[in-house]
């Protein structure tokens, strides 16, 4: 996989995770008691064999910064390709809504000084575990000039306007993009996970430049059947796309679940992350624990129930937490009670409090509130 450059397109979608996302972008959320969501992907080309990895932020990037660091975690701090974080191009100004074409057309001396040949394109707000190197191998063997993933589930992205699906061949080729329209007529749903060469790239970043598009999906490939061999490939084992609260909530609810968790975590390889040494999760006599994942470092005194703490967590005695996620170093105090809820970091919820949302729709606390 020398050949192979991964490309991890962080685009702004600041207003999906409400106040998750009001200090970070979206792929340096946390997620799972220890992880961000850019772990998933990047941990995907790492066990792939892809050694040249660069990340294209967005604003709001220090944070995923600070986790990336040199990309040792991933094996990817070499002397020799290795990761590569660029930040978003000055010259577009500050906006919310730079598009992939001018964020890769800002650092083309990348593309041009780089040994790869091929290029795997992702985003930063999947949730899987894929081995990069069978769809490489399938695109190579229908001398694809594109190949598209998708996800052949019928409930996948069904409440999701935006949602494309796909009509292909008996060869995988596709012949058409169809925008959903609640009648499925396809079961077939696009997902932007893109492998092309690099000369094809270059050519279509210097063309839109030229011709004022901006969207490599959008306005490129969906109007590009004609012009190119466009090919798709199908994403097996569990996935989903972050892209709401309700998704991120329900999608760590489900690695509750000891087969997802699993097969998630550890096939087919396993998923990385930046490491930190915390002593282990302390227990009391009052603790009652029952179908949750706990971190390291968390003092539990009190009750835990099908809920997520990330790092550092403290439930004091007499507190109760059920269904929610309580992120790094958060503190509930005596006789609290939080059920339904996501707080971010350093959340402070004071002695009796109650803090309650819906199973449908958790509340959502911001980072270092004190309630």
């Amino acid at each position: 996989m020398s050949n192979v450059m991964g490309i991890i397109n962080v685009k702004a979608h600041d207003d999906l995770l409400g106040e998750l996302t009001d200090f970070r972008c979206i792929a340096s959320v946390p997620f799972g008691g220890r992880y961000r969501l850019i772990d998933f992907l990047l941990s995907s080309m790492a066990n792939s064999d892809i050694k040249n990895v660069a990340v294209f932020t967005s604003y709001k990037c220090r944070s995923l910064m600070e986790h990336l660091e040199t990309g040792k975690p991933w094996d990817l701090n070499r002397k020799r390709d290795g990761l590569r974080i660029f930040p978003p191009n000055a010259f577009y100004g500050q906006s919310s809504t730079m598009s992939d074409i001018k964020a890769f057309y800002g650092h083309m001396d990348f593309f041009e000084r780089s040994r790869q040949k091929e290029v795997v394109i992702c985003p930063g707000n999947l949730v899987c575990n894929i081995d990069f190197r069978e769809a490489l191998s399938f695109h190579r063997k229908r001398r694809a000039d594109i190949t598209i993933f998708y996800r052949e589930d019928a409930d996948f992205e069904q409440d999701n306007p935006r949602r494309q699906n796909l009509v292909i061949d008996k060869d995988s080729r596709i012949l058409e993009f169809k925008k959903s329209t609640g009648l499925l007529d396809s079961d077939k749903a696009l997902v932007e996970i893109i492998i092309l060469s690099k000369s094809l790239l270059m050519e279509i970043i210097a063309d839109s430049i030229m011709n004022g598009a901006e969207d490599l999906l959008q306005d490129i490939i969906f109007k590009g059947q004609m012009k190119y061999n466009i090919y798709a490939f199908p994403i097996r084992g569990y996935f989903a796309l972050i892209d709401s609260i309700e998704k991120y909530y329900q999608v760590q609810m489900d690695l509750l679940e000891p087969d997802i968790r699993q097969s998630l975590f550890f096939h087919p390889g396993p998923i990385c992350t930046k490491v930190k040494d915390e002593p282990p999760t302390r227990y009391t006599s009052s603790s009652v624990i029952k179908n949750s994942l706990l971190a390291n470092g968390c003092l539990v005194e009190g009750r835990v129930e099908n809920s997520i703490l990330f790092r550092g967590v403290k439930v004091k005695k007499g507190a109760f937490v059920k269904n929610s996620i309580i992120m790094q170093k958060g503190e509930i105090k005596e006789g609290a009670k939080v059920e339904h809820a996501i707080l971010d970091k350093e959340v402070n919820i004071s002695q009796e409090k109650e803090v309650v949302g819906r199973g449908e729709s958790p509340i959502i606390i911001g980072k270092r509130k004190k309630l």
